[in-house]
């Protein structure tokens, strides 16, 4: 069994077909998917759609790329819910930042933003004593000053999308989790390949982010739950470990972490 600790199955790609899609997961053996919060706008939705299947949760957050659009109340209300498991996806992202805006000031008031809503949803973590997702995308060294402060007051923390950050990787003493997807997959994932075996198999947690990131033999298409099997062999394989026992340890892990 796998659990798929972040899929936006909330996502419009998922229209047509959520039945099928749901379908093929438990068929392929994941029992248990986590829509992470990405934006204000689609949580009703992911909402909705934890209700409408038994094995599928969700988590409210406010992605950094929609800064400006957090409502700390409206989330409050999505955290009380009992199918809501996380805080997030939630952190920091400054990989395009200078594209889209036009002055060294505008950047900085960007940066300062993003961080102000990230430590904002910090601090609903602590209140509603729920772990976090934490996005984060060239911006490491921020990321990781903000949860070292924060780090005891905290109720666990996956790092969503773990980019193989040898700084970030530290994070594992205060008992992080590293979200591991399709990426590890990649021809190109040489740093995250390299840094696996780094990582305690007990901090592990498996994840698509779909429909983005599919792994190797299906990248380039939708990624879906399903997709995590080739996660799971792929890191059995370079951890020289069975299939079955990735398998258990990881859910193990996301059981422990989302208390699901």
């Amino acid at each position: 069994m796998i659990i798929d600790t972040h899929c936006h199955l909330d996502d419009d790609s998922f229209n047509d077909d959520l039945d099928f899609v749901i379908k093929r997961a438990k068929e392929s053996g994941i029992n248990k998917i986590i829509i992470p919060g990405a934006d204000i706008k689609t949580l009703k939705k992911a909402r909705d759609i934890a209700y409408a299947y038994d094995n599928v949760y969700f988590a409210a957050g406010v992605h950094p790329y929609h800064a400006d659009e957090f409502e700390i109340n409206y989330l409050r209300d999505f955290l009380d819910d009992r199918k809501c498991v996380a805080v997030g996806e939630c952190g920091l992202d400054y990989f395009k930042i200078k594209e889209h805006f036009n002055s060294d000031e505008e950047v900085l008031a960007n940066k300062n933003l993003q961080k102000k809503i990230f430590l904002d949803q910090i601090n609903l973590a602590i209140q509603f004593k729920k772990p976090l997702i934490i996005h984060a995308r060239d911006a490491n060294e921020d990321i990781y000053n903000i949860l070292k402060e924060h780090s005891k007051k905290l109720f666990g923390v996956v790092l969503h999308c773990y980019n193989a950050s040898k700084l970030l990787l530290s994070l594992k003493d205060e008992g992080f989790y590293f979200g591991i997807g399709g990426v590890l997959t990649f021809k190109n994932a040489k740093n995250l390949v390299e840094i696996l075996d780094q990582i305690p198999l007990s901090n592990i947690v498996i994840e698509t982010d779909a429909p983005y990131l599919a792994p190797t033999p299906n990248r380039g298409k939708r990624n879906e739950p399903a997709f995590t099997t080739f996660v799971a062999q792929k890191m059995a394989e370079i951890l020289n470990l069975e299939v079955s026992e990735i398998e258990e340890i990881t859910t193990k892990n996301a059981e422990k972490l989302f208390k699901i």
